[in-house]
């Protein structure tokens, strides 16, 4: 049985929440969708096809913090990893609090090389994209163990 505090936490977790899904195959992103829309019913999901759509929208949220996203997915691959490496250090230079929001890669690619690099660029996890929807469904249920239920992330909020 969970505590009251652990009770609050998820809640806060909860409140408002929303993912931007960075992802240019339009398959995986049904997937994804209807994954999520399976183990994380609470949570909008807002796709960005590209990186440039992907800017667009956290530049568009940077003085709306009802807004902001709770977590990034993000494909290495949009559509090449030089894109995907690019993205990842744009967003990680922009102002606080949008640098701040975890992000998950999540790829195809199972290279050590570009495992390590995401971390060293300041991913939060790297997973390695499933390849059934059996499999896109567990992976979502254990996103929404980790990302909503054990962990406390952290209130985004504007500094004045």
């Amino acid at each position: 049985m969970k505590s009251k505090s652990d009770q609050a936490r998820i809640k806060a977790n909860f409140s408002q929440a929303k993912v931007l899904v960075i992802d240019d195959s339009d398959d995986h992103w049904l997937l994804i969708k209807k994954a999520m829309q399976a183990c994380l019913s609470e949570v909008t999901a807002v796709r960005a096809a590209t990186t440039d759509e992907a800017l667009d929208w956290l530049k568009e949220w940077q003085t709306q913090e009802w807004e902001l996203p709770k977590l990034i997915i993000q494909d290495l691959y949009v559509p090449k990893r030089e894109n995907g490496w690019a993205l990842l250090r744009a967003i990680k230079e922009m102002p606080a609090p949008l640098n701040q929001i975890p992000i998950v890669m999540l790829s195809s690619s199972t290279s050590s090389y570009d495992i390590m690099h995401a971390y060293k660029l300041g991913v939060s996890s790297y997973l390695t994209k499933p390849g059934s929807y059996e499999e896109w469904i567990a992976y979502f249920q254990e996103v929404r163990t980790y990302w909503w239920e054990t962990v406390s992330l952290p209130p985004l909020q504007f500094s004045v």
